[in-house]
């Protein structure tokens, strides 16, 4: 059993939060490259030194890691690539550990430079965009905010709005369908949008108390392996090919989103092979799964798609939504949060991600005509 050690760095650019390896770096490069030269350049290292870093993992592991052949192009062996496929999953499967991670070790670290600086705690839905919003509101610091750094914790939508109301957070994230693309080849009415969503949020967000704040809007779907080799184009497709499927945990916003889906188009869940078996705990672990061969098909947003190479068919647009309480909005780190949704550099970038666009970006918003389910009437 090889025991794992964590390290981090500190810096000044923006690079995204990751656990890096340096034998896993040369695997991808050599995959990637076709040769041990290619992998050098790629990676802006000597050849003498991937070659001798390779050889020495081969004799650490007790396992080759590379096919050696005079001649030939240099590919991984069944065990370097699964060694490689395999620490990738993780990753995905981690990524909202890991940046949570990083915020709790940024936000220590900005109270120790700057003790003015605002930290605003988010938890929320796990989402593409909100991860990018980290790194630009920590930018954004001019003469009329100070620094602001958000600390955001990814888990499911509803654990978000709980936590929210047990005051652990400052600001929830969620989504709700806006409309439907196609449930089965057709094009639908808005009901699937309110019936599922009202019986989950409905309890937890009260008109009054909890304020909704505009986000984004965004694509999710069906991805697939490059080219949609099984042809799928629906949740019937997936049944009836009986295709491999990466689900979500109960309590996320995507999950919402399937079953909603599944039961307004009357298919059950037990027709769907891996839906209780198979459960991913992010859109990019749900990408991983498929790139990797493990699942077929899975439910996710646009971007994770194209992050992976993945091919996307897209099933529904949604608004992605923050909520506060009533009381918070006055608060300095609320505002400089706001105003930073409302720029122009900022929804410049969020409709530069695949399948997103700005959206009443930092608005603060009607609960009763964002959630069409809550009436002020009794």
């Amino acid at each position: 059993m090889h025991r794992l050690q964590l390290h981090y760095t500190l810096s000044k650019d923006n690079s995204t939060a990751g656990v890096r390896n340096a034998l896993i770096d040369l695997l991808q490069a050599v995959s990637s490259q076709g040769s041990i030269s290619g992998a050098a350049r790629a990676l802006g290292l000597s050849y003498r030194h991937v070659w001798g870093e390779l050889k020495r993992w081969e004799v650490e592991l007790d396992h080759p890691l590379v096919v050696w052949e005079k001649g030939q192009a240099a590919h991984l062996t069944p065990f370097g690539n699964k060694l490689m496929w395999a620490e990738r999953q993780a990753q995905a499967r981690f990524a909202p550990q890991i940046e949570a991670l990083r915020a709790e070790l940024e936000r220590t670290f900005s109270a120790a430079f700057d003790d003015d600086t605002h930290v605003v705690t988010i938890y929320a839905s796990h989402d593409e965009a909100l991860s990018q919003l980290r790194e630009f509101a920590f930018q954004s610091a001019n003469q009329k905010h100070k620094r602001l750094h958000l600390d955001i914790r990814f888990m499911g939508s509803v654990d978000a709005i709980r936590a929210l109301n047990e005051g652990r957070c400052v600001l929830a994230g969620f989504h709700t369908l806006e409309n439907l693309l196609t449930v089965n080849g057709h094009t639908s009415s808005e009901t699937l949008s309110t019936d599922l969503s009202k019986q989950t949020y409905k309890p937890l967000l009260k008109p009054g108390l909890h304020k909704i704040i505009g986000f984004a809007k965004r694509n999710q779907g069906l991805m697939l392996a490059p080219g949609n080799p099984i042809g799928i184009h629906s949740l019937t497709d997936v049944i009836n090919s009986k295709a491999r499927f990466a689900n979500r945990a109960l309590g996320t916003g995507t999950r919402v989103v399937l079953d909603a889906f599944l039961q307004h188009a009357q298919l059950s869940p037990k027709d769907i092979k891996g839906f209780d078996t198979h459960i991913e705990p992010s859109h990019a672990a749900v990408a991983q799964a498929v790139q990797s061969g493990q699942a077929d098909v899975g439910l996710g947003i646009e971007a994770a798609a194209v992050q992976s190479g993945l091919t996307f068919v897209p099933l529904v647009a949604e608004r992605y939504h923050l909520v506060c309480l009533k009381s918070a909005l006055d608060q300095a780190g609320i505002v400089a949060l706001l105003d930073a949704l409302q720029t122009k550099q900022w929804q410049d970038k969020i409709n530069h991600i695949a399948g997103y666009s700005a959206m009443q970006s930092g608005q603060i918003l009607s609960m009763r005509k964002v959630l069409p389910w809550w009436t002020y009437r009794k």
